[in-house]
């Protein structure tokens, strides 16, 4: 498994952007597949985007398109959630996950970093 550290949450307003990050450390980060979720109070947690090995592929949720870009960075073993146009019903605690290729579950997952959208 991969460690994985998020951070870069914080309070924003209505319509301001956000950059999450997440650090991995352990197995090799390039050969996982990279996913943001996100679970609002009183909510199951919910997909928000994922990103494969090289980049070059991405897939987001409904609610995320058009607004969130997922990118890797596998020199420095980061990705990223770029957020604009937040809203308030993006307040969530945001996790990110690693799997492998060889599966659909993700099973490295991080501790998570609160995003507070005031209106």
């Amino acid at each position: 498994q991969v460690q994985l550290v998020e951070s870069g949450g914080e309070l924003v307003q209505a319509g301001g952007s956000l950059r999450l990050s997440c650090a991995a450390s352990g197995r090799v980060f390039s050969r996982y597949i990279m996913g943001w979720f996100r679970q609002a109070p009183g909510k199951e947690r919910a997909f928000v985007a994922a990103i494969n090995w090289s980049g070059g592929s991405t897939e987001y949720s409904d609610s995320a398109k058009g607004r969130f870009t997922i990118s890797r960075d596998n020199a420095k073993n980061t990705v990223y959630l770029q957020m604009n146009s937040l809203e308030p019903e993006d307040t969530a605690v945001y996790y990110c996950a690693a799997r492998s290729t060889l599966t659909t579950t993700y099973n490295s997952w991080g501790q998570g970093t609160q995003v507070t959208v005031s209106s």
